[in-house]
């Protein structure tokens, strides 16, 4: 599985990318950074540091826009720390950015491969629009494309309708799903919507199972009665740092009475993209809205074809949990433990 990954790296986005070098059989052939969570520049940072940290730095780090289409860029440092990595502090990488534009990096990507790499977006979708006006043959040159955004039976979590990716960028969002409006359905995005993602709802046991899989001589003991902001004290590494950025999700969640769990949307969407999870879908047309101010980002699926218009996504309408944060233990705690 040959994957591009384009992110905000942002905690769930960290995990996804975590998740993808621990599998031997996911070829990581570009990771590009979008602003979102926090600016490019500390995207692109975030990653370098994170492929170091998994002992990937073999995978190319670019940058491609460092603002949205349209509107001015909201980032979130409440919800991801002000570096978008919670209280995780990551070593500065040793190396450096592609010299190369995220967007030509992806377009000559898929044009010297045709049909053979997925598109993973698990940011906004300003970079990839970009790509798509550079190079319409997107949806023909790609094998699959999957992204994480969206809110259609389900209440928004940046504001009553929309969801935070889309709302972000709304009008790269509105373009990426009508350059799909008449493929095969084989080619239609896959989307993971909040209803799905939310699903995906860390817990602190989680953590410490992740722990025990790596090797971990003490166990890794996050509770919600502990004072904000402790630091793990785990021996290895990548553990500690994972802990770190998940205390600070906890903490977000709780102040938010959503409890002391952490949705990881990000990595249910790179599960998908490697195909290491059971999910079903449901064939829609999505339509973004980009005017009404109280409804711009909010995202909205025929899924009848009242609309009369051509499909352009499926979006995830079933996923299995449990199977999911057993994955991730299993997954990622093996790589912990290779890295000691």
């Amino acid at each position: 599985m040959s994957l591009l990954l384009d992110c905000d790296t942002g905690i769930d986005d960290a995990l996804a990318l975590i998740y993808l070098c621990s599998q031997p059989h996911v070829e990581l052939v570009a990771v590009t950074s979008t602003p979102g969570n926090v600016d490019a520049d500390q995207v692109a940072r975030n990653n370098l540091a994170l492929l170091e940290l998994c002992g990937r730095p073999d995978v190319p780090v670019a940058v491609g826009a460092r603002a949205p289409l349209r509107v001015p860029l909201v980032t979130t440092p409440d919800t991801h720390g002000p570096q978008g990595i919670g209280y995780a502090e990551l070593p500065q990488a040793r190396r450096t950015l592609e010299p190369s534009d995220a967007v030509d990096l992806w377009i000559e990507a898929a044009r010297s491969r045709p049909g053979e790499l997925t598109a993973l977006l698990t940011a906004p979708l300003t970079n990839f629009a970009l790509a798509l006006r550079a190079e319409p043959r997107l949806p023909e040159l790609l094998k699959g494309v999957v992204i994480m955004g969206g809110a259609f039976f389900y209440q928004g979590n940046t504001t009553p309708t929309a969801e935070w990716n889309t709302h972000v960028d709304p009008h790269a969002a509105a373009e990426v799903f009508a350059a799909f409006a008449g493929q095969p359905e084989d080619r239609l995005p896959i989307v993971c919507a909040l209803e799905t993602t939310e699903r995906i709802e860390m817990h602190p046991e989680h953590l410490a199972a992740l722990a025990e899989a790596a090797g971990c001589n003490e166990p890794e003991l996050v509770r919600p009665g502990d004072a904000g902001g402790l630091r793990s004290r785990a021996r290895n590494g990548l553990v500690r740092h994972v802990s770190d950025m998940l205390r600070f999700y906890f903490e977000f969640h709780r102040l938010y009475d959503q409890g002391y769990v952490a949705h990881v949307h990000d990595y249910f969407a790179a599960t998908v993209a490697a195909g290491t999870t059971r999910f079903a879908t449901r064939t829609a047309t999505v339509h973004v809205e980009t005017e009404a101010p109280r409804l711009v980002g909010t995202t909205v699926a025929d899924f009848r074809g009242l609309w009369g218009e051509a499909p352009n996504a499926r979006i995830v309408s079933e996923n299995e949990p449990a199977a999911a944060f057993a994955e991730f233990v299993s997954s990622v705690g093996a790589l912990a433990r290779r890295l000691g």
